[in-house]
């Protein structure tokens, strides 16, 4: 990314994305504002942090050249709209990013998706994400302002990966047959958003994941290989104790395609497949 003096970017919900975002564009002469609910995480790197609720984001929005919309809706709608989207009418900013995710699409029995695809969520979260996504819409379209979605798929990267529990004995390998998901290392999601605001294109839609959807006991399987331990046994989905939360993620199948990042951005993925994925993580560790 080029041209970053005097830009800053106000990331409201400065979460595990927004701050690899945030490492990556600081060294680059950037500034980053973030907040957070939690007071243990005010000291997070790179980033100037507030706490918030409790601050004022008018003055935070002043500021901002650029902002990152990081929180995950309630049943309320999204936390940060009744507060920020008047502010951000008046404020302008060059560019405004939603972090949203694929759950908006439903489930497709595997098939393939794209950012055209009709979006029929078939979980609540998924509905609450689509609604959060049509209320950002509605105010960008009312003020003219520069919003850009992007639709993350699973997400995974340092302290976010299945080697602590493979190491541990306590991953499973659940078997529901057709059952495909798609992935994204957290350095590529900072990589698109930064390309993205250095190309701001107004009302995109990026749907960002890695080029292999698989099943979720090969990416089991290949950490154990990796770890050189035995492989986890093998438990037919009917069989297995989920949460209602992990029950819900296998209630929706398909495959995300990602073309639009790579023709509209330029970008080249640091990890086209969990395998380079995961082999950095294990370098790395």
């Amino acid at each position: 990314m080029t041209d970053a003096p005097g830009k800053t970017l106000l990331s409201l919900g400065h979460g595990y994305s927004a701050r690899a975002l945030a490492a990556r564009i600081a060294p680059e002469g950037w500034t980053v504002i973030g907040t957070t609910r939690s007071a243990e995480k005010l000291e997070a790197g790179h980033a100037e942090m507030h706490l918030w609720p409790g601050t004022d984001l008018a003055p935070l929005a002043a500021r901002a050249s650029h902002v990152l919309l990081n929180a995950g809706p309630t049943e309320e709608g999204d936390p940060f709209l009744p507060e920020i989207g008047s502010i951000l009418a008046e404020t302008r900013p060059d560019w405004i990013g939603y972090l949203s995710t694929t759950g908006v699409y439903g489930d497709h029995s595997g098939e393939w998706v794209d950012e055209e695809t009709p979006l029929t969520p078939s979980t609540r979260r998924g509905e609450m994400r689509l609604q959060a996504e049509s209320a950002w819409q509605s105010l960008a379209a009312t003020h003219g302002l520069p919003l850009h979605i992007f639709r993350l798929a699973g997400i995974y990267g340092p302290g976010r990966g299945p080697f602590t529990k493979v190491r541990a004995g306590t991953a499973r390998r659940i078997i529901k047959p057709g059952q495909v998901f798609s992935r994204i290392h957290v350095e590529d999601i900072a990589q698109v958003l930064a390309a993205s605001m250095a190309r701001p294109d107004p009302g995109a839609i990026y749907n960002l994941c890695d080029d292999d959807p698989a099943p979720p006991q090969d990416v089991i399987a290949h950490a154990a290989e990796l770890l050189g331990l035995p492989v986890p046994e093998a438990i037919p989905f009917e069989e297995a104790e989920l949460t209602p939360m992990a029950r819900s993620f296998y209630a929706e199948s398909k495959r995300v395609r990602n073309d639009r990042i790579k023709r509209d951005l330029g970008v080249e993925l640091l990890f086209p497949t969990y395998r380079e994925g995961l082999g950095a993580l294990l370098r790395d560790a």
